[in-house]
Parts: C-alpha cells; structure tokens; sequence
C-alpha cells in the first residue's frame, strides 16, 4: 500500500482530539480517510492501545461534530493503523465553532463571503434564490420582462401565452418569487428598475489604460438591472474602446472588431451569470494589445480552470439568473461558455485567452493580433520540459498551488518540482509574488506564446 496524502487522504503519526479538525474538512468537503499511525513521509508506525481508540474516536465524533464515521484496524507491516472513513455531509459541519474544508492535502478554515455561500450551498440554497427584503413587484421594470418575454417566445423556450399574463404571474411561473410571495433576488437582479438600491456590487466598471495600470485614460460606470447589461457593455465598447482593424480580401475592406464579438460576449455573460453578488462590482480593463475581465466569485471547489477547457457540468453560481438568460437565447446549458470563447479566438487567429483564479475571482485575458506580432518580433522561443509544461498550466490554472499539491497533479516528487519551479523562474516564465505561505504566482508568459516543449523531463 503506497500512500500519499492527498485532497482524500490525511495522515497522523497519533491521535490528537486536534484531529476531529481535519474529519470535519473531509465531511465538508468530498469525504476522505484519516489514517493514525501513519507519519508524513508515508511511514507506518503503528498505535498503542488500538482497540480503546476504536471506541473513543467514534464517541468524540459524534460529540463534536455530530455525524458518524466508518472506523476500522487495518495491518500493515506487523503494526496497528486506525482508518476513519468520512463520508460527505449534506449539512455545514463545524469544529469548536469553525468550519473547514478540505483543499488538496491542505486544511482551510472557512470565513467571511466563503462561508456564507458554503452554509447556503449545503443547505441546498443559492443566493439569487432567497427573498429581497422590502422589495415589491412595484420595483420590477415591466418593460424589461416584456423584453425578455420577446426572446424568450422567440427561441421558444418559453409558450406564447406568456405574453397575456400578468408580472405577477409571470415572474412566479418563471421560479422568481418565493413560497410566501417575496420577490427573489434573482427578479431584483434582472429587471429591477433600480437594482442597485438593494444590491452594491451591480455595477459593472470599464477602464481604459495606457501604458500601465496607473494611467487610466477614461472609464465607464454601467449600472442597472443585470438582463440588459450585457448588451449595454458591448455597446460602449464598440463605440468607445475597441477598434476595427481594416483588411483586404482582394477588394473587398473588411472591418472587423479587434475582438471576436461572440468570445467577449459570452465573457461578458459568464461574468454575470456567475459572480458573487455579495462582493465587489465586475472590472474590465482595456488596453493596447489586451482586454481583462475580472468577476468576483470563485470556482466550485470541484471544478478546476483546466476542466473548464473540456467537457464539464454546468454549475452556474445563481442557477435562477442562468435560467432566464438560457430561457432567453443568450447562453447554453451545458457549460459549453468557455469552448465558445477559445473556439471564437482560434478562429479569428488569436492567442488563447489566459483563465485564472485571482484575488478570491476568477479572470480571464484576451489578447489582440497586435500582442501576437510583437511578440514573435521581440521575445525569442522558450523552450521548457514537458513536466514544467505542465507545471506552468497548473499555476495558470491556480495561482496559489503549493509544490506539495503540484507533487500530486504532476506526478514527480517534491525535489524535481522545486527543481523545475527555479528553471521556470529562471527562464522568466513565473514569478513569485510574496512569501513561500500567503503569496501567490505569476505567470509572465502563457503557455500558449512563445513557449514550446521538449521531450526531456
């Protein structure tokens, strides 16, 4: 049995009540199995006393934590190893008065936004699905429920008769009012006639910069009920921020926006859909040669940025929100949301948009033709093994990844992936940003530009 600890695997040299912490995360978490007697190289080293800890170890769980586990003595190597096997909770699980959750072979306590939107996901809640305090159907813009009727009938995803029914009956046939008659924050959102008044983070800011991110030459403040957002952000940035590079194919002039309209929008859309409505408002900044959308709101704790690449389930962090912009023609249910974008780029003959977890967010970095030519002008090809190949797209993926959890995910042990980290850092391709515990990585130059693999490792 060769072990490593890992997202489902924990070990411990003895027990300690201090260990209830790490049963808690598994059962918050995916479930996982603590095993005792076991130091953190991997060592058996057996337990005393084996058989008193198989009746107080069950005892203290249920006492502290309040679920039960699968407990058992296992052999291995002539000495006694205690298995706890944790099943996932369908409840939060606290320890002492904290939560925690499991994230690679790490503990984390859970806090602030997080935790409120872990009680309500274990709960079986969203937020866009709780009521608005002191909101009516008087603060609902029916001329945007009109709006949406149209497409919606148009893509028939919704029946004709809905245009003969009354708001009311409208939004409570659309899943928008609660059981005891409120309005969801989902109907707020969408068609409210002024959504900031109950919500701060609405707004949606667009910068445009010069030569860093300390020269903002002007921006744009765009507020309002989130259903007809994204059409008023293309808008402006058609008219205001992007260009229309001219080509000739024979005589013919075309015009085309620097950015594929389709990847911008569906962004756009993601970026609405799925942020954090607790948090701060949505950044898009523009520059020369890129264009950065920032949402706050991070990943499920099961969905990684490289699985977003591939074939994955839609989870959508406001479920509510995301059936109305289905129902009306605008997005997909299947998460099919980032191949849309990457396909749109690839086509236009662009770079492949970076996708990152930052700053408790997720981000996304379009690049423009012009980045593509200066690059291959002024930058020479890297060429890196296929280990720090893949290194580098698992911090692309996740910034803050530890070398223990790039151990488990590359495959190669703890020394050859400091190793490679340093080649990486001294090739220029990553950066450290702050201490070993507490900071975070850098990518300076994507996978994707300028950088190719050998077969060496």
């Amino acid at each position: 049995m060769n072990l490593t600890e890992n997202q489902h695997i924990e070990f411990k040299s003895i027990w300690k009540d201090d260990s209830l912490k790490h049963i808690c995360a598994f059962a918050n978490s995916n479930g996982g199995t603590l095993l005792i007697g076991i130091n953190d190289n991997g060592d058996s080293i057996g337990v005393s006393h084996s058989k008193k800890l198989l009746e107080d170890i069950p005892n203290k769980v249920v006492q502290f934590l309040g679920i039960t586990v699968e407990i058992e003595i296992i052999g291995r190597n002539n000495v006694d190893i205690i298995q706890i096997n944790v099943l996932p909770a369908t409840i939060p699980i606290s320890y002492l008065g904290k939560f925690y959750k499991r994230s690679g072979s790490k503990v984390q306590e859970i806090k602030g936004v997080d935790l409120q939107s872990f009680i309500l996901r274990k709960s079986g809640k969203t937020f866009d699905g709780l009521s608005t305090e002191n909101a009516n159907i008087s603060d609902i813009d029916s001329a945007v429920v009109d709006k949406f009727i149209q497409k919606a009938t148009h893509t028939n995803r919704i029946t004709q008769v809905a245009h003969a029914d009354t708001l009311a009956d409208i939004l409570y046939n659309l899943n928008l009012i609660t059981g005891d008659g409120k309005l969801k924050n989902a109907a707020v959102l969408l068609f409210g006639e002024n959504s900031l008044r109950f919500f701060n983070s609405v707004s949606y800011r667009i910068g445009r910069f010069g030569e860093n991110d300390s020269d903002l030459k002007f921006q744009d403040l765009m507020e309002g009920n989130i259903f007809e957002l994204p059409d008023k952000i293309i808008d402006v940035l058609k008219q205001k921020y992007l260009v229309y590079p001219i080509r000739y194919e024979g005589l013919q002039r075309i015009e085309e926006l620097e950015y594929p309209e389709e990847a911008l929008r569906e962004a756009i859309l993601n970026s609405i859909i799925h942020k954090d409505y607790t948090g701060v408002h949505t950044q898009l900044s523009v520059y020369d040669h890129k264009l950065i959308i920032w949402n706050d709101g991070k990943l499920p704790d099961d969905l990684t940025i490289e699985m977003l690449k591939l074939k994955h389930p839609s989870k959508p962090r406001n479920p509510h929100i995301a059936n109305i912009f289905f129902k009306a023609g605008y997005i997909e249910a299947w998460g099919r949301g980032i191949n849309k974008i990457l396909t749109a780029c690839t086509a236009a003959g662009l770079p492949e948009p970076i996708f990152e977890q930052l700053a408790g967010g997720v981000q996304i970095t379009f690049f423009n033709a012009h980045t593509e030519k200066d690059t291959e002008k002024n930058t020479e090809k890297v060429v890196i093994s296929k280990n720090q190949k893949m290194i580098l797209e698992k911090i692309a993926g996740n910034n803050r990844i530890t070398a223990e959890e790039l151990v488990e995910t590359v495959g190669i042990n703890l020394r050859n992936i400091k190793q490679n980290i340093y080649k990486l850092k001294s090739k220029g391709l990553i950066q450290r940003i702050g201490p070993d515990k507490g900071g975070y990585w850098k990518v300076i130059i994507p996978i994707n530009r300028n950088v190719t693999s050998s077969i060496d490792n």
